[in-house]
């Protein structure tokens, strides 16, 4: 996770740089149909609010002008392309916790993305930056959640995969983390257990051979298009005002005072764009950000703007993981990204209260970790070489 922002609250002769730079998304473009409803247009209202801004004391006028700038979880984050079925969901929740789809038979989605971690890696804060994979090896971003991520413009942080169901390929063939030399060879793990036939068949049942790549990624990302995670701000959008406590209350009209809200809005609080990471002055990173998945020069050092939702709970934080405190990683965002720079401690710690109260409850029966079908004889053996 990272804290992407742009601006403050700025006079009306300065409109026009906030409301470009924060629908820039970059000269590659976004992502066709991945673009969460109306963010843009979110982007834009933010923008053009020209009246003073509530104090948090007046909880009905701050809830009204957050209104403006955020919406609560849905349920789901289903895609019509890719209507969601219970059979669907079976199947993905039994295949996104299944280690036989690693090499070393070691490692399954929920190894770097801990849905009982709020879907972080936890690994991660005791070794360092990155995620372990196969045979040690660390890769060189930080693991996002995937709680709420089906909300996302895109999947990774140089956006390189346009929904969840993409994104759950890479892993699987990634040398350094679950590291299946192919596609074929996963096929042949999920044939050669004899449990999968009939969860396949259930869920494509218009499929003569429905175990394939295709639809181990589809039935992973229908499992993960339920990962909700709705927290007390959600109850405050709602009318509950007392569901923020005043302090937090008067860290939400912070972080919109300050400018967070450029980049961090929307149901997810974030995800919804991307941004450079810089916009103010360099940030130090050799990471290219979007570059290394477009190529195109003006995408270097962008990034996919993350979603806050559980942020206090899935350090170590950026692309980079380079900062391990929520305070370290608001203070740092403020000064790289927003007009404002330098916060005072009062105003970070005043954040980082708000921030916490994005933190969601965890659909317990949802994400229970299912039991792991036997295989056979025919089914590889692990492989830690």
């Amino acid at each position: 996770m990272i804290l992407r922002s742009i601006g403050r609250r700025l006079p009306l002769y300065a409109l026009p740089f906030v409301i470009w730079s924060c629908n820039r998304q970059s000269e590659s473009g976004n992502l066709a149909g991945s673009q969460p409803e109306a963010a843009n247009e979110t982007h834009v209202s933010a923008a053009t609010q020209a009246a003073p801004a509530p104090a948090a004391d007046d909880p009905s006028a701050l809830r009204e002008r957050a209104k403006l700038l955020f919406k609560p979880l849905p349920d789901s984050m289903e895609s019509s392309a890719r209507p969601l079925t219970p059979e669907k969901i079976a199947l993905g929740r039994q295949l996104y916790y299944e280690k036989r789809l690693s090499k070393s038979q070691q490692l399954s989605c929920n190894s770097c993305h801990d849905l009982s971690a709020r879907g972080s890696d936890v690994r991660a804060r005791g070794t360092g930056q990155f995620s372990e994979g196969h045979r040690g090896q660390f890769g060189g971003r930080n693991s996002p959640t995937s709680y709420n991520a089906a909300l996302h413009v895109a999947q990774f942080w140089d956006g390189r995969a346009a929904d969840v169901e993409e994104q759950a390929k890479g892993p699987v063939l990634n040398p350094v983390e679950m590291a299946l030399p192919d596609a074929a060879t996963a096929v042949k793990v999920l044939k050669s257990v004899p449990g999968y036939t009939p969860l396949f068949a259930a869920a494509f049942p218009g499929d003569a051979d429905p175990i394939t790549f295709d639809n181990m990624a589809i039935a992973i990302g229908a499992f993960e298009r339920k990962l909700v995670t709705k927290d007390r701000f959600d109850k405050f959008l709602g009318g509950e005002l007392t569901a923020l406590s005043h302090d937090e209350q008067r860290g939400l009209a912070a972080f919109m005072d300050v400018g967070c809200v450029a980049c961090h809005s929307g149901p997810g609080v974030g995800g919804g764009m991307f941004q450079k990471l810089g916009l103010l002055k360099p940030y130090p990173t050799t990471d290219l950000g979007r570059f290394e998945a477009t190529k195109s020069e003006a995408d270097k050092f962008f990034f996919k703007v993350p979603s806050l939702r559980n942020v206090a709970s899935t350090g170590p934080y950026f692309h980079d993981g380079s900062k391990k405190t929520l305070h370290e990683a608001v203070a740092t965002m403020a000064e790289y990204q927003t007009a404002k720079g330098q916060l005072s401690g009062a105003e970070v710690e005043s954040i980082v209260l708000f921030l916490n109260a994005l933190t969601g409850d965890i659909p317990a029966d949802y994400v229970r970790e299912p039991t792991p079908l036997p295989g056979s004889p025919s089914t590889p053996k692990a492989d830690a070489s």
